[in-house]
């Protein structure tokens, strides 16, 4: 497996891992009730502010996964992967790896910085494809 392919199977994993860490707590504090609903109205509570923004980290991430999974792709089957969309591929993994604790915790401006930093990453390697 090319490391851009490793990179984005890990990065999917990563979803999986943030799925869980933001379920677990919004079924104790929405409750299983509202969870398994079908959501037609507003919860009657309230999330929590770190469970609001692990929600919005994993929906973050979501976004940035189908560009990432695009420029892996293109990179993959147009042979092209080199030394730097390698590097590209870990530096977007491990921006977002940082990206979590930064949106709970509310590192600013460091959480705007990580995340261009996997933004930029996922640029160079949609721009290396065309070079």
């Amino acid at each position: 497996m090319t490391p851009e392919l490793t990179a984005l199977t890990l990065a999917a994993l990563l979803q999986v891992v943030q799925f869980v860490t933001f379920a677990i707590p919004a079924n104790r504090e929405l409750g299983m009730g509202y969870t398994s609903s079908a959501r037609d109205r507003p919860p009657s509570r309230e999330m929590s502010d770190g469970t609001g923004r692990l929600q919005r980290a994993m929906n973050n991430h979501f976004e940035g996964l189908i560009l990432f999974s695009i420029a892996v792709l293109v990179i993959t089957f147009s042979d092209q992967g080199s030394l730097l969309t390698a590097v590209c591929a870990l530096a977007y993994l491990g921006a977002r790896v940082l990206y979590i604790p930064a949106y709970y915790f509310g590192w600013r401006p460091w959480r705007s910085f990580i995340w261009f930093v996997g933004f930029g990453a996922t640029v160079i390697m949609l721009v290396s494809a065309l070079i």
